[in-house]
């Protein structure tokens, strides 16, 4: 195990999440409402451990490669660090009681979740709040990839890192750095934080609002500055932004490079794209008919509502535009399923990913031929290309192992007393990374009133669902460790 190599990894890491504070510390400064000496401060003390990390790498041999135990350590501990000492300026500044809570609501922002302890959001400075949106917008390409893009090289290979950290089952480079790939993705991310910013100030949002708004939208995160979230405005025009944008945001962001040189057709093409939009359609249409029967009495409002729950819901974003946890079951139902689902591999979304669905959805399909012609030997396809037999193989795997996760995560919630549909709704809500549930933990609720043993579980269950298990689990196996 390269030691060197992980110090110096996580001292940037750390360093660069200081810088990251910086906005922040600019926004308290404006509004004066007393959280910018928190905010200092935590730089201080982020900056200071960064700095003492990446000097204990000058006291261990450095080879210059990052391989695939280095990779896993520097995704694992770089998570886990980044939301520790992401989580100061909550403690600092008297935002949260505890540090589990603290803990809780940076990793429910750097994992782009979106469940919050904060009983009254309009209570907490702004400075605060700002730094809690950016989490999102960070957390969502990966703070390790926003890492490698921002900072000179390192000199070591970083493949092994990008892999660990990114969604879906198939990964690959946009260029043959990996610099450059980071490069790129946070490129095409900007453009589409800039265009949803102008979007919602053109509509009459406040800039501070459009900032933190944006900041989770397209981080596919959730966050919001008031207590309804986006149902505190009334506004139909920023809630139909917010859809157009969470849908963006839950497309494979490599499509929108290639779209970028003009290659329009690998994104109409693309088999989950095709699939993630089908989905949506279905989801909305049958949403809209059940609570226009139920709720609303109007087609435009049932349609506005379910497209923006549907939407939020399924790009895991969770904003609400309405307390969807008083609509029918039959809806209720729907919106569960697509937590599960997710959106594309490559987005900033949670969740499965829509693509190990459709592999799952060939790999049976192949199941039935094969018993029909028990000797045939049939390839599984997609983008006209073969998939491997271990990427089958693993996607199947990771379905199984998700299931389990989350099944034990629910027996240990209603262990400690909590009711079934609050328990179920909860693991599901933050293993896939969306945010709200329904019941005690719905879109008007929050988790403020769970154990610190239930806070702490479903801050692991956060973290497992952004880093698709492995990155992280793998840690804690013995094997890892072996020479």
């Amino acid at each position: 195990m390269n030691f060197g190599i992980i110090s110096k990894a996580l001292g940037l890491l750390l360093l660069t999440e200081s810088a990251c504070m910086l906005p922040s510390m600019g926004v308290a400064l404006y509004y004066g409402e007393g959280d910018a000496k928190a905010l200092i401060l935590s730089m201080i003390l982020t900056a200071a451990a960064g700095l003492l990390l990446f000097g204990l790498s000058a006291w261990r041999p450095k080879k210059g490669i990052i391989r695939y135990k280095e990779g896993f350590m520097i995704t694992g501990l770089g998570w886990v660090l980044a939301c520790a000492f992401g989580a100061l300026p909550f403690c600092l500044s008297g935002s949260v009681p505890t540090f589990v809570d603290g803990f809780f609501e940076t990793v429910s922002g750097f994992t782009t979740t979106g469940s919050t302890i904060l009983s009254d959001v309009e209570a907490v400075p702004k400075g605060i709040l700002f730094w809690r949106s950016f989490t999102h917008w960070l957390g969502g390409m990966g703070i390790l990839a926003f890492t490698m893009a921002l900072l000179p090289s390192m000199g070591v290979g970083t493949l092994q890192v990008y892999k660990a950290e990114t969604t879906g089952p198939i990964t690959g480079k946009l260029k043959p750095k990996m610099r450059e790939t980071a490069k790129m993705l946070y490129l095409v991310y900007g453009i589409i934080t800039v265009a949803q910013i102008i979007a919602l100030l053109t509509a009459g949002m406040p800039l501070y609002d459009s900032l933190v708004h944006t900041f989770g939208t397209v981080g596919t995160g959730g966050f919001s500055i008031y207590n309804k979230s986006i149902g505190h405005y009334h506004n139909p025009s920023f809630e139909w932004i917010i859809t157009i944008f969470t849908f963006l945001s839950g497309v494979n962001f490599s499509l929108y490079y290639d779209a970028l040189y003009g290659n329009f057709r690998t994104l109409l093409k693309d088999k989950e794209f095709q699939v993630y939009t089908a989905i949506v359609i279905v989801s909305i249409v049958m949403i809209a008919a059940n609570i226009n029967a139920f709720v609303f009495h109007d087609v435009s409002e049932s349609i506005r509502h379910a497209s923006f729950q549907v939407m939020t819901i399924m790009s895991t974003t969770g904003y609400s535009s309405t307390n969807f946890d008083l609509w029918p079951d039959f809806s209720k139902m729907i919106l569960m399923l697509l937590m599960f689902i997710g959106s594309c591999a490559g987005s900033t979304a949670g969740g499965i990913k829509v693509i190990r669905f459709v592999l799952v959805f060939k790999i049976i399909k192949r199941g039935f031929y094969q018993l029909v012609h028990p000797k045939a030997v049939m390839t599984i396809q997609l983008g006209g290309k073969t998939v491997p037999e271990e990427t089958l193989q693993g996607t199947t795997a990771f379905i199984v192992l998700y299931l389990i996760i989350y099944f034990v995560a629910v027996m240990a919630l209603l262990a400690q007393g909590m009711d079934m549909m609050s328990g179920t709704s909860a693991v599901a809500a933050t293993l896939n990374n969306v945010g709200p549930g329904f019941a005690s933990v719905g879109p008007m609720k929050n988790f403020s009133k769970l154990s610190l043993f239930s806070k702490g579980l479903l801050s692991v269950c956060m973290l497992l669902g952004r880093l698709e298990i492995h990155s992280l689990m793998i840690l804690v196996m013995p094997h890892f460790w072996k020479k």
